[in-house]
């Protein structure tokens, strides 16, 4: 019969719940256990990608408490942002309502599943007792310096209505809504998330993280060593800087290279004298997509400022042209071009007829300008370099460099592609930035005993493109707390980025209301064992974190220097080979698979599926293999309850068949696969299909009431090893049987499978034959025969002699224990 998933798992639900399994006791003395998947937004309902997840960390959690550990599996919702916002206005409701209602459906959905989630720690970031602790984060940032504000061309979505960070555009469009994205000068309050650039680098104190990862973020902070040059602007002696690392080419820079967005171009676009052609041509630009501006493949095109530097090595006269091809995102946001070796500043002087110097010359081929059709990039000797002619131009780099930094020409530095982290938000609903400001007294912090301040709820929402805090006037209008004169509050809110980015820490002591955490419970928890998300996280909220957790580190609220040990980064779950989106409609909602198959179904199959850091293809067929492998699971034990529950534990050896001894080593090498897999690979797919197989070797012994009683007590301790064996990945069944075999204790109480090393010695050794390289068949033989005798009986294998029909062996090899590789012609 069917087994009866939905009473196992009401039952179970209710027995957990009721007896506290998952609830973290914070005066234990077992050693500490960490999981942490990363939160859900509160959409209304769970996906397959939550399910995934979840299942991932609920499984991890599982193990660990049968190995004894205190664990704390926490739960919560990263309810602030432009989802949430714009998922009340569609509905005509208010944020405040929808997310509190989606959350309520979303809890009810990780009960369904019974994930072991500690609920006592829950956190919602929309809720005045954590976002107020995201107040006091912003204002203890600002009072380090690692906070400002300042006016700068930003990301700005036009959908959205607000601004975006760099790690929210992908490929020039808005990471919410799929628009494009354009530049707009704006005031922003910033992160100075630069001044950790170079302990960002630092991966030493993580434990296991994946290496895709950590090059991901390297790439992303950007690191290079090389030199910054002062140019001055012929018109008023102002400096011009630029960096490169290319200081070998310095004496062949023929033009200079500028972004729109340059704070120079800025200020001459708004004098009288400006052209409507550079302003139109700084508009379209402006305009453009970052990545496809600085393509290989783009057309560079420019325009001649009207303004001239000096190069501050020979004091040639340098033009300043604004570009396409050049970004404020690196070094200065200036480039000095040397055409004759670059290649952009190659086509780009071709194009507009600017100069070019050759000054690294070809030593196996002279370098002539009029013959040349592209730049010359390779090493060579300096020329045209002054005292530096005659150089190797790899080691001219350095001694060029310091004569420059002696003579006060510029000097060795380090840059980074990383840029300070824009966290202002022209958006309802989020975190307020705590900041008044007034005539008198000018940008005033909100005194800690007044926070959190609140968003209000009297606002317009859908009703305005502007920033919706705006129509709130009662709310924008204050008093100053130093002078106690008119003032007007802060209307951007924080980038949700901000909430996540400290949210681990924070279930470390929840009920806290004297501060966001105390340090006893962060050095109780931290870092987080285990993290599991999406890779894409990588470059936003994982680099988001590090940041943040260094800085708790220097106000001294954590010790440790990372927040995170390991990270396991799940994939995507696919359909028909795409990412499951209600626009492809290739969503499954995970309650109707619930509801027909049980929680634990869907939990085997995710889990099944694939290695975890990588993406599963959704198949229905999948999901009902797996419910009959359970039910298989479920009728082993039903039509043998009473003897596997009353069998002995000991037997004779002597009265073992064969095949019993085989299975008693599929048992042992079921629970070492298990516990191997997971322990030290992570790799639950393999988990399950080694107790998958096992079932299969239990079903091969047929009707366990033929055996004698001796090989009956080897049955039932096969049979008796699946509950604890598979209850990481589907626990209601897994108790259900534990329990209905005599056990009062729950499978966690009971601790891990054990599997003794003895029986992992097969009498028998399995070999693989290969014709060709082609497997055709296989054999057991005795575990000490010889290489003769294993020739042998490979050649009388039936499948083999099928396929040496006509042909004549040539050679046959034995590998040892493994395989039989026959040669013939």
């Amino acid at each position: 019969m069917e087994y009866p998933f939905i009473q196992i798992e009401q039952k179970w639900q209710k027995i957990w719940q009721e007896k506290e399994v998952f609830k973290t006791i914070t005066d234990s003395e077992k050693e500490t256990y960490y999981v942490l998947s990363m939160f859900p937004y509160p959409s209304g309902a769970l996906h397959m990608g939550h399910v995934s997840n979840y299942s991932i960390g609920d499984a991890i959690t599982r193990y660990k408490k049968m190995q004894g550990y205190n664990v704390m599996q926490p739960m919560g919702y990263d309810a602030f942002g432009m989802p949430a916002e714009n998922y009340a206005i569609k509905h005509n409701s208010h944020p405040k309502i929808t997310t509190e209602e989606n959350i309520e459906i979303m809890r009810g959905q990780f009960n369904s599943m019974g994930f072991g989630l500690n609920w006592d720690r829950e956190v919602s970031t929309c809720r005045p007792d954590y976002y107020r602790w995201g107040q006091w984060f912003f204002k203890r940032l600002y009072e380090e310096g690692l906070a400002y504000k300042r006016k700068s061309f930003v990301n700005w979505c036009e959908d959205c209505q607000t601004v975006l960070a760099n790690e929210q555009v992908e490929e020039g469009n808005c990471w919410r809504c799929g628009k494009v994205v354009r530049q707009k000068e704006l005031e922003q309050w910033f992160f100075k998330i630069t001044d950790y650039a170079e302990q960002l680098l630092d991966f030493s104190g993580v434990k296991d993280w994946p290496e895709r990862v950590i090059t991901m973020q390297k790439n992303w902070i950007g690191r290079s060593e090389g030199t910054r040059i002062d140019f001055k602007l012929i018109e008023n002696g102002e400096i011009l800087s630029v960096f490169t690392t290319r200081p070998d080419t310095i004496f062949g820079c023929t033009f200079m290279a500028i972004p729109p967005e340059h704070p120079l171009v800025s200020r001459w676009l708004k004098e009288s004298d400006v052209s409507r052609e550079m302003q139109e041509f700084c508009e379209e630009v402006m305009n453009e997509d970052k990545i496809m501006r600085t393509a290989e493949d783009t057309t560079k095109k420019g325009i001649y400022s009207g303004r001239d530097c000096l190069n501050p090595v020979n004091g040639a006269k340098v033009q300043i042209w604004i570009t396409n091809y050049v970004l404020m995102d690196y070094g200065t946001g200036a480039v000095m071009a040397v055409p004759a070796h670059d290649q952009r500043d190659f086509e780009f002087a071709r194009k507009y007829n600017i100069p070019m110097k050759i000054v690294i010359q070809n030593e196996e081929q002279n370098l002539v300008l009029a013959e040349m059709t592209e730049a010359y990039v390779e090493p060579g000797i300096l020329v045209n370099s002054s005292q530096f002619d005659e150089m190797d131009s790899v080691e001219s780099k350095s001694a060029i460099s310091a004569w420059m930094s002696k003579n006060n020409m510029g000097e060795s530095t380090v840059t980074y592609r990383l840029r300070d982290w824009g966290v202002s938000r022209q958006r309802y609903w989020g975190n307020p930035i705590p900041v008044i400001y007034c005539q008198k007294c000018g940008e005033v912090l909100v005194p800690d005993e007044d926070l959190p301040v609140l968003l209000p709820d009297n606002v317009q929402l859908g009703k305005t493109t502007s920033n919706p805090l705006l129509s709130v006037e009662e709310w924008v209008h204050t008093t100053c707390p130093k002078c106690g004169g008119e003032a007007r509050r802060e209307t951007d809110t924080m980038d949700t980025f901000v909430d996540s980015s400290w949210y681990y820490a924070r279930y470390t002591d929840t009920a806290n209301t004297e501060e966001p955490f105390s340090k006893a419970a962060a050095d109780q928890w931290l870092p987080v064992d285990q993290y599991i998300g999406g890779i894409e996280h990588a470059c936003m909220h994982l680099l988001y974190a590090r940041f943040f957790h260094k800085f708790m580190r220097d106000i001294g609220m954590v010790s440790c220097d990372e927040p995170f040990a390991r990270l396991l980064t799940q994939g995507m779950v696919t359909k028909d080979g795409a990412k499951m989106s209600k626009s492809k409609g290739n969503v499954v909602d995970p309650q109707y698979i619930i509801d027909r198959f049980g929680s634990d179904t869907v939990r085997l199959f995710m889990l099944f599926g694939s290695p975890p850091e990588k993406d599963s293809e959704w198949s229905d067929t999948g999901v009902k293999g797996a419910f009959r492998f359970l039910n298989r699971v479920w009728r082993i034990f039903d039509d043998n309850l009473e003897l596997i529950r009353d069998a002995a534990d000991e037997y004779n050896e002597a009265n073992l068949s064969e095949k019993v001894k085989q299975l008693r080593y599929s048992t042992h090498f079921t629970v070492w696969k298990v516990l191997h897999d997971i322990e030290d690979r992570l790799q639950f797919n393999t988990a399950i299909a080694a107790i998958m197989e096992h079932l299969n070797n239990i079903y091969g012994i047929g009707d366990a009431g033929k055996l004698n009683q001796d090989e009956q007590s080897v049955y039932a301790e096969s049979c008796r090893k699946i509950p604890q064996a598979l209850y990481c990945f589907a626990p209601h069944i897994s108790e259900e049987l534990w329990q209905l075999t005599g056990n009062s204790e729950l499978l966690h109480e009971a601790g891990l499978p054990v599997f003794e090393a003895k029986y992992l010695v097969k009498d028998e050794i399995t070999y693989v034959i290969q014709i060709m390289g082609k497997v055709r068949g296989k054999i057991e033989v005795p575990l000490n025969t010889g290489i003769e005798e294993i020739k042998a009986e490979a050649l009388k294998n039936e499948n083999v002699q099928k396929h040496l029909e006509g042909k004549t062996v040539k050679k046959i090899i034995v590998v040892p224990n493994k395989l039989v590789s026959i040669v013939a012609k």
